[in-house]
């Protein structure tokens, strides 16, 4: 059993090799290959319990309609339940069988194959290509096709050097043996790559039949911990310290002396399928890494002591890559269940939940002020109104109602409020889209890259909302400059995040990250924002520009109102900072994971969860702009327009603040072009996480002014 304490950033920072640092989606079982690229099997829909089994179930005869489904479906991605779940498969769903040598055809094949992904570290934010290391290479094979997230996120699936055949296992396999002379400066320079990789921790991502090679290993408490990953090797420092997973073996004693995994011992599982005629379907590749130091070559026979490296080795050092592999049929695993025993051994569910009971706190509290300010205070407040205008004391105005003659004077610096709007509006709807479409099991882990396809995709045929929104706002705000107008809608906060990420870019062409876009694909993107984002925006502020003006429901002064001295908590600044505190309150707990899955490389897959979140976001949001808004107005402050997307808005201040403290409180990295490269993304998600709630803030307190100011009688 392995104490927790020396492998710590293994345990609590698992690979996973199926997920990219982007947020894999869906459940453990939903194999899906929706999205918006070449799907690798004809698309299943599923939404399945977060941490659960899936098994598969047939759509019944008599299905409910269509809107019911949806919802059961949406309800199902965050609900708990037994540990078996429903999966609603659509026609045509085509897993891989697998039979003999002597049993193969077009549709059972023999071999099987094992592909690399790229290599990445807890403690580096820079993953490399298997091909950046000496390991043994693929003579032969073709590499998979990548979609637009994968190369934005350096996921680089290479085929490699070992071939099974199914059912037929192999003893001590040689691969190849790599030798190097340290007086060859070549060879020290691949050498030294390889010590300082494994003196981060680097993680090999191996993927049999689209799915994880796993090491399991037992931790304490009697649980059992399965990572999508293996380290290249491990380091014993000069003091005697075993570091990461050296302290798996007793034999790794040597002090400034690397260990490196030259061997691995494979076991596959299979469940036959029902009918005995389409042969067996994978569903568990689970590894043990081992070292050996092969004194004899040219016959193997995986014994003896350890592969060691001295750090202050000289001369010639050969090391022989050698495998095992055996079969073992389960029949307690189902083909349509086969991701549940890496999720297993993430529980998080308990958390997950705390996270929604939290925030639905916050929200019911939140929705019984605004109820009670609706209701008792507002609708006092427009009775009195009303009954005042009647009278001969309709000259005592007080109140919300004094300032009904400004509320609605243009905002200083309308333009770049009304672009900000229209961006945020354009990251809104992509939002929500894409979670939606991720909640229903569309976008899954097995279809690597789906959900930053999806997330591009959706932003640049966005435009169209963006420049009508942008557009209809500025106009209402009195603008004339509507060239300028589009023009900023359209590159503005585009341009900021695209310079941020050529910056980055440019960092990992420097490090020779395999995380570094390559310049077809930089050009790519910016041909999607200039030749199709770009004259959607354009389309959309042409019609925006065409309508009518915004219709107020009372007329504006042409003399403003003098604003009156305001108390400490009513000016704006303090105002502002206690907005953004409840709706990131709603939020945190769920950053964190989502922060993991991100830099930890962790797998995000309760997306159920997480769409429930973003609801209560939005109305959390929404509420908290509404209170501040009114308690405002009634202090006679009718600058609402600026304040209201700033007030919810500044929950990305606090997202900042977290994600600093994350760094330095659970990340272990190290190296200036890393901590670079981390703020410089943190930052491209603040801007967009500023510029979505911001919108939501101010849509929520236009429809809350507009509304109160309707509904009352004014002269």
């Amino acid at each position: 059993m392995l104490r927790r304490g020396p492998l710590r950033s293994l345990l609590r920072n698992p690979r996973c090799l199926l997920a990219q640092p982007e947020l894999s989606v869906a459940g453990p079982a939903c194999l899906s290959s929706g999205g918006l690229s070449l799907p690798v099997h004809p698309p299943r829909l599923c939404c399945p319990f977060p941490e659960t089994a899936v098994m598969s179930a047939r759509l019944p005869a008599s299905s409910p309609p269509r809107w019911q489904l949806l919802l059961s479906l949406l309800l199902l991605g965050a609900a708990p339940g037994p540990r078996r779940s429903a999966a609603f498969y659509l026609p045509g769903l085509a897993p891989v069988n697998f039979c003999e040598e002597e049993k193969k055809s077009d549709e059972c094949k023999a071999e099987i194959e094992l592909f690399v992904n790229r290599l990445d570290s807890v403690e580096s934010v820079l993953p490399y290509e298997y091909t950046a290391f000496d390991f043994c290479q693929a003579s032969e094979g073709k590499r998979p096709s990548e979609n637009l997230g994968q190369v934005l996120f350096g996921e680089r699936i290479e085929p490699s050097p070992y071939k099974f055949t199914f059912n037929k296992e192999e003893t001590c396999k040689l691969v190849c043996t790599k030798t190097y002379h340290t007086e060859k400066a070549e060879d020290k320079q691949k050498l030294e790559f390889l010590k300082k990789s494994m003196l981060l921790n680097y993680q090999h991502h191996w993927i049999v039949d689209n799915m994880p090679v796993t090491w399991c290993y037992d931790v304490e408490d009697g649980q059992r911990f399965c990572n999508p990953g293996f380290p290249i090797g491990c380091y014993i420092t000069d003091k005697g310290h075993a570091k990461d997973a050296c302290v798996i073996n007793s034999e790794f004693h040597e002090r400034d002396t690397f260990y490196i995994f030259n061997h691995v011992d494979i076991k596959i599982y299979y469940h036959v399928v029902e009918t005995g005629s389409m042969g067996a379907r994978l569903v568990a590749a689970k590894l043990e890494p081992k070292s050996f130091k092969h004194t004899h070559i040219d016959k193997t026979d995986c014994s003896g002591p350890p592969m060691d490296i001295s750090n202050k080795a000289s001369g010639e050092i050969r090391i022989a890559y050698t495998y095992s592999v055996s079969f073992q049929e389960d029949k307690n695993i189902r083909w349509a269940s086969r991701w549940d025993y890496i999720l297993e051994s993430m529980p998080h569910t308990h958390i997950q939940w705390f996270s929604i009971m939290n925030s639905l706190v916050i929200v019911l509290f939140l929705s019984g002020m605004v109820a009670m300010i609706m209701l008792r205070t507002l609708h006092k407040d427009i009775a009195r109104y009303n009954q005042m205008d009647s009278t001969e004391d309709a000259q005592e105005e007080f109140g919300w109602k004094l300032v009904h003659g400004d509320i609605f004077r243009p905002p200083r610096k309308g333009m770049l409020l009304s672009v900000f709007l229209g961006s945020g509006t354009q990251i809104l709807i992509m939002t929500f889209v894409t979670l939606f479409f991720a909640c229903l099991g569309f976008l899954s882990p097995a279809n690597r890259g789906a959900l930053m396809t999806c997330a591009v995709v959706l932003w640049v045929l966005l435009g169209t909302p963006a420049g009508y929104v942008a557009a209809r706002f500025y106009k209402s705000f009195g603008g004339e400059k509507w060239k300028t107008n589009v023009l900023l809608t359209s590159f503005l906060c585009p341009g900021i995040v695209f310079a941020d990420f050529f910056i980055m870019n440019l960092i990992l062409w420097g490090e020779g990250s395999s995380a570094s876009i390559p310049f077809g694909t930089l050009v790519a993107i910016l041909a999607l924002w200039f030749c199709i984002s770009v004259p959607l925006t354009f389309i959309g502020a042409y019609f925006g520009f065409k309508k009518n003006a915004i219709e107020h429901p009372v007329r504006t002064n042409q003399i403003p109102r003098q604003i009156p001295e305001q108390s400490f908590y009513t000016k704006p600044l303090p105002g502002i900072i206690m907005g953004g505190i409840l709706p990131f309150g709603c939020i945190f707990i769920q950053l964190f994971f989502i922060l993991n899955s991100i830099w930890s490389h962790q797998m995000y897959y309760m997306f159920g969860f997480l769409f429930l979140v973003f609801i209560i976001l939005v109305i959390t949001c929404s509420e908290a702009t509404i209170l501040l808004c009114y308690f405002h107005l009634c202090a006679e402050d009718y600058h609402w327009q600026w304040r209201s997307f700033l007030t919810s808005g500044f929950t990305a201040v606090y997202f900042l603040i977290y994600a600093i403290h994350y760094f330095f409180s659970k990340l272990q990295i190290t190296g200036t072009a890393s901590t670079i490269l981390y703020f410089g993304y943190t930052m491209i998600m603040v801007l967009i996480f500023f510029l979505f709630t911001g919108t939501i803030g101010f849509f929520a307190c236009f429809w809350f002014v507009t509304k109160i100011y309707s509904v009352v009688k004014v002269d």
